[in-house]
């Protein structure tokens, strides 16, 4: 260690990131580094691993946000085959001709459901290759014995999703060596904190408060679309191509891709303030009390007819359960008749909303395409409300999927792309 890292060390010490990684290396075994929101760690951890037109194994059933990050990397995005009754990464059915191309994997462990992280560490060490590991959804789950994100040479982590923070994230290194230079390289791409920023997040929850309380949830997002203040259409975002292809060329740059990678937060990259760290670290502390409560409400729908086959096996404390149900907007809008907000769509897949343009289409496009139709994600902590509403509307469950893994099979086709 230099001079220079020693004292950016001593200076960190007993800070509030500090604390915050400790609290987060205790859980991962792993050392952690705080970067302030989940996408802005994954951009760094791709950066720092992958050469420049590298080509990266991903789910194509993924926030668009997360293939603009590896856009932003100046990385191609190559979409996996999947399971379909639950989205993770299908390893037998990637291509032997795939592996041979790639320069890492990326992991969704989509709302909490893991990937399968004992494969893919064996393919990827077979191929010389490192594998990340998005624990956005899954700082609670756990594969093959570890706790997820304990398994790549990078994994990220949002401070958004089970702790509530509304901002925050973890980078964890698999190697403890680099952790200064990653921390270098944060510090170089960070914006500085602004006090308006600050003052706006910490006013945030009082005013989704009142809006909750008043019942005007409905009417203020419909007030931001008549206003043109929505960055969405649908689920997914307006595509641009001709400014993405402009955007890649100019590749790897964070800054060329910020009109994407920013969308529902754009504070992604901003340096946190005294009052944000704060409010993560006392969120942070509450994590094992909230944990449970998500564990609870995932047994309970897991026990429902419209959980995914083999799902009985000990639950994980998940995001959000993804319920597979034959009509699902039908069932998102009894669920909003009851003040039950369904988000976490990720419909059409990547292949189908990106085309062969800005990605390379999964082998077997239709196991992603009937998850996608299908999944249903229901808020565990509010489990017994929407069993009870699903019940009352008569959703039924989606019929079995038939041989949907190999390739050529019929599908229904993929969605429009959204430009």
């Amino acid at each position: 260690m230099t001079v220079g890292e020693a004292g950016s060390r001593s200076a960190r010490s007993g800070s509030q990131p500090e604390r915050l990684e400790e609290t987060m290396r205790g859980r991962l075994g792993r050392e952690c580094v705080y970067v302030p929101s989940c996408r802005f760690g994954l951009f760094v951890a791709l950066r720092h691993w992958c050469p420049p037109g590298g080509r990266v194994l991903m789910s194509p059933v993924n926030d668009d946000v997360i293939f603009f990050v590896v856009l932003a990397a100046g990385l191609r995005p190559v979409q996996a085959p999947l399971n379909p009754f639950d989205g993770s990464i299908d390893v037998d059915a990637v291509p032997e001709e795939t592996w041979g191309s790639l320069s890492a994997v990326l992991t969704t462990n989509l709302y909490g459901n893991p990937d399968p992280a004992p494969e893919l560490r064996s393919r990827c060490d077979a191929s010389g290759i490192p594998l990340f590991e998005d624990g956005a959804h899954a700082i609670g789950s756990a594969v093959g014995g570890r706790p997820v994100g304990a398994w790549g040479e990078a994994s990220v982590f949002s401070l958004s999703k089970h702790a509530g923070a509304q901002a925050g994230g973890i980078l964890s290194l698999a190697d403890p060596s680099l952790a200064e230079e990653v921390r270098v390289t944060c510090d170089e791409l960070l914006a500085p904190p602004r006090p308006a920023s600050e003052l706006a997040y910490f006013l945030r929850p009082y005013a989704e408060a009142a809006v909750r309380g008043l019942g005007l949830r409905r009417a203020v997002w419909a007030t931001l679309g008549l206003l043109g203040l929505t960055e969405r259409d649908g689920i997914r975002m307006p595509l641009r191509p001709e400014e993405l292809t402009r955007a890649v060329a100019a590749a790897p740059d964070l800054a060329a891709h910020d009109p994407w990678v920013r969308v529902d937060m754009h504070t992604y990259r901003l340096a946190s303030g005294p009052l944000r760290l704060r409010r993560i670290r006392r969120r942070l502390g509450r994590l094992d009390e909230v944990l449970r409560a998500y564990r609870d409400g995932t047994e309970l729908l897991l026990s429902t007819r419209w959980a995914r086959p083999g799902s009985g096996n000990e639950a994980q404390p998940l995001f959000r359960v993804p319920l597979l149900v034959a009509d699902r907007d039908a069932a998102i809008a009894a669920l909003a008749r009851r003040g039950i907000v369904v988000g976490y769509l990720y419909d059409p897949p990547l292949d189908d909303y990106a085309g062969k343009e800005f990605t390379d289409p999964s082998p077997a496009p239709a196991a992603a395409r009937w998850f996608a139709r299908h999944a249903l994600p229901v808020d565990p902590l509010r489990a017994e409300e929407a069993v009870a509403v699903l019940e009352r509307s008569g959703a039924r469950p989606a019929g079995p999927p038939e041989d949907l893994t190999r390739p050529g099979a019929p599908a229904d086709g993929p969605g429009p792309a959204r430009d």
